[in-house]
C-alpha cells in the first residue's frame, strides 16, 4: 500500500487502492479476483457475510456459463476451484408445444460438433461457484474483503473516498457497483433506469431422472413461457440430474410453487415430456418475479456499473449472468491495459463496448418472450416454421452457435 494521503479535504485516508468493488456476487467477485491476479490493489465490500452464501446442501440452483465466460472464470482463478464438477452442454434442442402434449415435429437442434469446438458452455451449481469464489477472495494476493460491512462512498474527479463501517478509510481510483438491480451506488449517482415488467415468475428446481440426459439442454416453448431442462453432473444419490427453469404467469407460478412435491413433479413432467423417463424432485424449489431493466449509462465520475447494476434481461436464453461476466471481462481488460482505471476515457470505452450488446440481448430476449409466450395459432405456426428454417440453414445455425458460446 502507498503512504496515506487525502483526496477529499478533512478526511484522513488509511490506504490507497486501485479499485473498490461493492458487491461480492459472481460478477463483482470474479472481476475483483481477475484484477488482483493482474497486479491491481483491490478491495471487495459486501453488506452480507460470505460463508452463509455457500449453501452447503444441494438446493437445485445452477448457472449456465457460456464457453467464453468459462475462460474468464479460469483466468480469475475460479474454475479450477469448483468443488463440484460442471456439466458440459454439448447439444441444445429447441422445440415448441403445449403442456401435456408432444412437442411440434418442427424443431431446432444444435450440436457442438457442428462448430468444431468444445461445449457450448457448462452448467455449474450455484453453491459450487459460491464456494470457489469465497476461497479465491480469501486467497488472492492484493485483494482484501470486508463482509459483512456497510460502506459510504464519496466520489469526485480526483478519486473516491470509501469509509467502511468499523474499518478503514480508503482512497480508490475507481468504484465498481456490482450490487444487483437495486444498486444504491447507481441510485446515488442519479443514473436513470428503464424497467420492463413481465407479469411472469420463474420457477427453479432440480430433478433426478431415469435416463441419461447425454449433455443435451432442452428449451421448450410453451404458452405460459419457456421451459428449460439443463443437464447437470450427477451425484451419488442422483446419477442422472437436471436443472429445471420455467416461466408462467405470476399467479400460476405462485400456485405451482405451493403445490405438494408429488403434484409439482407431475406439473414438471407435463412440460418436460417422457424422454428422460421417470423423474423425482431433488432439493428445494424457488420462485422469482421476472422483469427486465437497463441503466441509461454505465458510468459516472469514478464509478462503473457491471452486471445486474447495469442491466437485467428475461431468462428465456439464460444470458443474465453471462452478460455480467462479459461486462467484467471487458472492464478488467481495459484496466489491466494500464493507466488510470477510473478515467473518463476508460469508462467511456467500457460503456461503448458493453452497452450495445447488452441492449441487443435485452431486445432479443424481450422479443422472444413475446413471440413464444403466445398461443395464437397463426403465430405458433409462423414460429414453428421459423425454427425449422433455422434448423435447415447451416449458416444461420453457425451464427446462433457462436452467439450461444459467447
Amino acid at each position: 500500500m502507498h503512504e496515506p494521503r487525502r483526496t477529499i479535504p478533512g478526511q484522513t485516508i488509511d490506504s490507497e487502492i486501485d479499485v473498490a468493488v461493492v458487491g461480492a456476487g459472481p460478477v463483482g467477485g470474479a472481476l475483483a479476483c481477475h484484477l488482483a491476479r493482474g497486479g491491481r490493489r483491490v478491495v471487495v465490500i459486501d453488506r452480507a457475510a460470505l460463508p452463509p452464501m455457500e449453501h452447503p446442501d444441494f438446493d437445485g440452483r445452477a448457472y449456465a456459463i457460456a464457453a467464453g465466460n468459462q475462460r474468464f472464470l479460469a483466468e480469475a482463478g475460479l474454475w479450477d476451484g469448483l468443488p463440484f464438477t460442471p456439466c458440459p452442454i454439448e447439444q441444445i434442442r429447441v422445440s415448441d408445444g403445449r403442456p401435456g402434449r408432444p412437442p411440434s415435429p418442427l424443431f431446432l437442434h444444435f450440436d457442438h460438433a457442428e462448430a468444431n469446438t468444445g461445449p457450448f458452455g457448462w452448467i455449474v451449481e450455484a453453491r459450487s461457484l459460491r464456494i470457489a469464489l469465497n476461497a479465491a477472495l480469501a486467497a488472492t494476493p492484493g485483494l482484501t474483503v470486508f463482509a459483512p460491512a456497510a460502506v459510504q462512498v464519496q466520489r469526485q474527479a480526483e478519486g473516491a473516498n470509501i469509509e467502511i463501517a468499523g474499518g478503514p478509510r480508503l482512497a480508490a481510483r475507481l468504484v465498481v457497483a456490482a450490487e444487483g438491480r437495486a444498486s444504491p451506488l447507481r441510485e446515488a449517482a442519479g443514473i436513470p433506469v428503464t424497467r420492463i415488467p413481465y407479469r411472469q415468475s420463474g420457477l427453479v428446481a432440480a430433478i433426478a431422472h431415469e435416463r441419461d440426459h447425454r449433455n443435451v439442454a432442452l428449451e421448450h416453448f410453451l404458452p405460459g413461457g419457456p421451459f428449460a431442462q439443463l443437464p447437470m453432473s450427477g451425484t451419488e444419490d442422483a446419477p442422472h440430474l437436471s436443472g429445471i427453469v420455467f416461466t408462467e404467469r405470476t399467479a400460476t407460478a405462485e400456485r405451482l410453487h405451493r403445490l405438494p412435491d408429488a403434484a409439482f413433479t407431475a406439473e414438471v413432467a407435463r412440460r418436460l415430456g417422457h424422454h428422460l423417463g421417470a423423474i423425482r424432485l431433488v432439493g428445494k424449489r424457488w420462485c422469482y418475479p421476472l422483469s427486465a431493466m437497463h441503466a441509461a449509462r454505465y458510468f459516472d465520475t469514478r464509478l462503473a456499473l457491471v452486471g445486474d447494476s447495469a442491466h437485467g434481461v428475461h431468462p428465456i436464453a439464460g444470458q443474465g449472468l453471462n452478460l455480467g461476466l462479459r461486462d467484467a471481462a471487458v472492464l478488467a481488460e481495459l484496466i489491466l491495459a494500464g493507466g488510470d482505471p477510473g478515467s473518463e476515457g476508460l469508462l467511456r470505452a467500457y460503456q461503448a463496448a458493453r452497452r450495445g450488446p447488452n441492449l441487443l440481448m435485452l431486445a432479443a430476449t424481450d422479443a422472444l418472450d413475446r413471440l413464444f409466450s403466445n398461443d395464437n395459432p397463426a403465430i405458433r405456426l409462423a414460429r414453428d416454421l421459423g425454427i425449422a428454417a433455422v434448423h435447415r440453414a447451416p449458416p444461420l445455425k453457425r451464427f446462433f452457435i457462436r452467439r450461444a458460446m459467447g
